[in-house]
Formats: structure tokens, C-alpha cells, sequence
């Protein structure tokens, strides 16, 4: 499907209403794979209609939130749609979470509903004994008392009106300071995301476009980019576990059902091709390769490259804009690997100093963005959104870039503190927190340091509580093993090493350079 498809009614509103669109084009054609099973873009368009309609009848309400606490799995996209279509806002929830993480969303959006899994059970049921309310409990693949089974709930099917700026999706990210933000995206977000694809000229028919969904739903780039983009084109998704990622099963795929479009992030690339077996697998149906996340090595890119026939390119989005702002694709003198490539023709981008004012060409600054898939706000917390944003409504991004003549943007420093690993970003100030609540420690800090295959990876240094003896009363095992007790098992920190004390400044403040310096 095309923009020129797009019919009047599809234009504002509620943004389910694309991919009905696109099943009255592409009905017939296969929109999701997961292992072996298919749905067809009209069996998706109506099983997510009577989904909307099984969530009204529970008793849920536009403008309610659901939280989907699930991994990769065509329910994931069902329910998403479904309770775009009810009016109901999705909050995705990262499935390697456990209570306290858990715990801190269910509060902070108040969910009256979780879509999960059954695997994943255990780990909700800690999380809602820790708070005063009963969400509705929905599960797939559960028959456990007190929860609804996922294929359960069907009723009419529904469709509910909902303004531009009413919010569809409300991820939750992190800064480098303080709790977790909710992203409040909005109905006119996702349709400006979807939009920028509908309108390019693309180089595949639409019901061509396979794209292999390995990064997490979770994640804005794999719900916006790798499956709602495709998915409203007209495309098939081939949907996969992020949890039981095997470079070789990935490479077979591609291979055997003729893959064209695939976004990783580097440990991924650099897993397949480590594979002894790399180079034996036909990788030339790509038509698209991407990696998002940290930067790739050049010898990676160029060894993937020269085995799969495709060439890979680069781009530049948040949480917050819900997806690209940059992309290298589409660049008017094509892709320049090491930068992020030029605006997306929707968004305005500029980089500033420290007072606000614009900076020149090849200087270093802050990069500033504005555009219509820039976020609503930060969900209940008005002083951040005000923070967020300057008088003239752009967004300040945090990250340090610069232009070069063509307008090329590159990024030349990350977010302060934020540790990129293997795509994920991990914040120091929520392990530190954690740290603190040890009682054989006195305080700790936490910073990246270099993994091969990762990228980057955490570090703690543990200053311990008076009278505790490191190496005996308490060990660097010992720590090991309350980080993986309380957060997901990728922020857990590598090394731990116990210090006497926190290299600090003058004024208090701790000196992480030095602590990044430490061999």
C-alpha cells in the first residue's frame, strides 16, 4: 500500500485504522510467520477487531492502559492492534523484568489490564502482590486460575474513535538521572512514522517485503520500524524470540524464506559472522540491512556486507520520537557510512551549544529535533516534559553531533553515563540505587567498559559499609548474584571490584572518568 491508498478517513484519527486499510488491499496475503504459522493481514484485521471487542466487554475503557508483558509472538501484535483499536494504551514492558522493575510500571501507569504469557506468570505475580489493585490478567498459552487466556478474549469486533493527539503507546525509557519515563506516543506519532515509508519510492512490490523481526517488540524500533512499517505496507513480518537468538537459525532463515528486510543490533552481526559456517548461507535477498544501537565495527560491516550483496545503513532515532530522525537510506548522496545520514524529510534537526545558539558546520553540539513523530510528553511528569523541550518546541535529545556540509549528521558522544550494550541502554543511576539498598555497602558507582562482542558492558565499584570486610563478608559473587536477584539479567554488572573510595570532585560529585580509566 501506498500513500496515494490512504483513504480520507485513514488520514487523522485513530492509526489502527492503516492496517485495515491495508487488508482491504492485501487481505489474502501473509502478514505474520511464527515458526511455521501464518496469519494473513485479514485474519490479523479481525482478530484484532474482536480482541478490541473481548477488551470492552471486560469492561475496559478508552483511554485505559494495558500493560504487554510478553516476548515476540503474533499475540503481541494482536493484542497491540486490538487495543489500538479500543482505545486502550499499550504499554510495553521489557519481558526480561522482574518485580521491581515490574512493579515501578504497573504503579506508575496504574494498568488496569496485562496482556503477559505464561512463562512470565511467576514473575508478574511477585509484581502484583506488591500493589494495592487487580489488574485484569490476560495469558497466552495459561490455563492458571485467576487469568484469562489470550484466545479467550473475543467479542464484537470494535473500533473506537480517537483524536491526533490522544497517546497510543506509552514505552517506558530511562535517563541518566531519576525513575523511568513514560513516552507518551500518540495516535498522529505512528501515522507520521507510517507515512514516511508509504510515501518513498520502494524498490520491492509491497506484498514482497519479508522482514525478520529479531530485535524485541518492546523496543521502539522493532514495534515501529520492523513490524508496524512492514506490516501497514502490506508486507510479512517473520516474527522470532529476541530471548533465543542464534545467528546461524537467523542466517538459515533469510536464506530459506527469501528474506529482504533485517534490523540487528551488532552482537548480532558480529555472532553470525563468527558462525563457522558464515558465508555458506545465501544472504542475497536482502534488500535492506540495518543496525541500530552502538556503532559497528568497520570489519564487521564490511565482511556482512561483501557475503550478503547488500549494503547496510545507519540511522538515528529515540523512544521519544517514537523511531527515526535521521536515516542514511534515502539521503540525497546516498550512504556515508560513520554518520547517521540527513533529517527524514518530516523532521527539522539542529545542533546547539550550551547557550541554545546554533553551531557551525563540523562543530560540536547538542543535537535538537522537532517533527511530527516527536513525542506528546513524559507521562505525569510535566516538569520533565518541560525540561525535554525548548520554548520553540524542540526536542533536546541529549546526544552530542555534528553536520558536515551535505547536512550528513554523525554522533560523536552518547547520552552522559548511558551504557549501550548489545542495544540495550543500560543507566548507571538505576544499578547505583539499587547498590545502595545493600546493607554491606556504603555506596558504589557504574560505568561502561569495553566488550568484544557487546560493545559495552557495566562495571560496579563497591565502596563497602563500615565494618565489612570485602573477600569475606561480603564477595564480588555475592553482588553478582543481587543485581541478577533484582534487574534484568543484561544490566547486571560483568566486574565488580571493591574500592576504599569514590574518586570525587571538590564539590561531591563522582569522577566516572577516572573510574572509566581504571585497567
Amino acid at each position: 500500500m501506498d500513500l496515494a491508498s490512504v483513504t480520507e478517513d485513514a488520514r487523522e484519527g485513530n492509526v489502527a485504522r492503516l492496517h485495515d486499510e491495508t487488508a482491504r488491499h492485501h487481505g489474502d496475503a501473509q502478514a505474520i510467520e511464527y515458526h511455521g504459522r501464518t496469519l494473513t493481514h485479514d485474519e490479523l484485521r479481525a482478530a484484532s477487531s474482536r480482541f478490541a471487542g473481548g477488551l470492552a466487554d471486560l469492561g475496559l475503557e478508552p483511554g485505559d492502559i494495558m500493560l504487554q508483558y510478553l516476548p515476540n509472538c503474533p499475540p503481541y501484535l494482536i493484542g497491540a492492534l486490538g487495543a489500538f483499536k479500543a482505545g486502550i494504551v499499550v504499554s510495553p514492558v521489557n519481558p526480561q523484568y522482574r518485580k521491581r522493575e515490574l512493579t515501578y510500571q504497573l504503579e506508575d501507569t496504574g494498568a488496569e489490564a496485562v496482556l503477559t504469557h505464561e512463562a512470565l506468570e511467576p514473575h508478574l505475580e511477585e509484581a502484583l502482590e506488591a500493589i494495592d489493585w487487580d489488574p485484569v490478567v490476560i495469558s497466552v498459552d495459561s490455563d492458571a486460575d485467576g487469568v484469562l487466556a489470550f484466545d479467550d478474549i473475543r467479542g464484537e469486533e470494535r473500533f473506537v474513535e480517537r483524536a491526533d493527539d490522544d497517546v497510543a503507546l506509552l514505552p517506558y525509557t530511562s535517563g541518566t538521572t531519576g525513575k523511568p519515563k513514560g513516552v507518551q506516543l500518540t495516535h498522529r506519532n505512528f501515522r507520521a512514522q507510517t507515512f514516511s515509508i508509504l510515501s518513498q519510492e520502494q524498490a520491492l512490490e509491497d506484498e514482497a517485503v519479508k522482514s525478520l523481526v529479531w530485535l524485541p517488540l518492546y523496543h521502539i524500533t522493532g514495534f515501529t520500524h520492523t513490524a508496524w512499517q512492514p506490516l501497514v505496507r502490506g508486507g510479512s513480518v517473520y516474527l522470532r524470540s529476541a530471548a533465543n537468538w542464534d545467528g546461524d537459525a537467523a542466517m538459515r532463515l533469510i536464506e530459506e524464506e527469501g528474506i529482504t528486510h533485517y534490523v540487528g543490533v551488532t552482537a548480532m552481526y558480529v555472532d553470525m559472522i563468527n558462525s563457522d559456517d558464515f558465508g555458506e548461507y545465501d544472504l542475497t535477498s536482502l534488500e535492506s540491512a540495518g543496525e541500530g544501537g552502538a556503532k559497528m565495527s568497520v570489519a564487521v560491516q564490511e565482511q556482512f556486507e561483501e557475503t550478503a550483496g547488500v549494503e547496510m545503513a545507519e540511522g538515528y532515532g529515540l523512544t521519544e520520537t517514537n523511531g527515526a530522525t535521521h536515516s542514511q537510506r534515502n539521503s540525497t548522496f546516498g550512504l556515508r557510512h560513520g554518520t547517521i545520514g540527513q533529517p527524514t524529510r518530516m523532521t527539522e534537526a539542529k545542533i546547539v551549544d550550551s547557550s541554545g545558539e546554533t553551531v557551525g558546520i563540523g562543530e560540536k553540539g547538542e543535537l535538537l529535533v522537532r517533527g511530527p513523530q516527536v513525542m506528546k510528553g513524559y507521562h505525569g511528569m510535566p516538569e520533565a516534559t518541560e525540561e525535554a523541550f525548548t520554548e520553540d518546541s524542540w526536542f533536546r535529545t541529549g546526544d552530542i553531533a555534528r553536520r558536515d556540509a551535505d547536512n550528513y549528521y554523525e554522533i560523536v558522544d552518547r547520552k552522559k553515563h548511558m551504557i549501550n550494550s548489545a542495544g540495550y541502554n543500560i543507566y548507571p543511576s538505576e544499578l547505583e540505587e539499587l547498590l545502595a539498598e545493600h546493607e554491606a555497602v556504603a555506596e558504589g558507582a557504574v560505568v561502561g567498559i569495553p566488550d568484544d562482542r557487546r560493545n559495552e558492558v557495566p562495571k560496579a565499584f563497591v565502596v563497602t559499609a563500615p565494618g565489612v570486610e570485602p573477600g569475606e563478608d561480603i564477595t564480588a559473587e555475592a553482588i553478582t548474584e543481587y543485581f541478577l536477584d533484582n534487574v534484568a539479567s543484561y544490566k547486571h554488572p560483568r566486574e565488580v571490584e571493591f574500592i576504599d573510595e569514590l574518586p570525587r570532585t571538590t564539590s561531591g560529585k563522582i569522577q566516572k572518568y577516572k573510574l572509566e580509566e581504571e585497567p
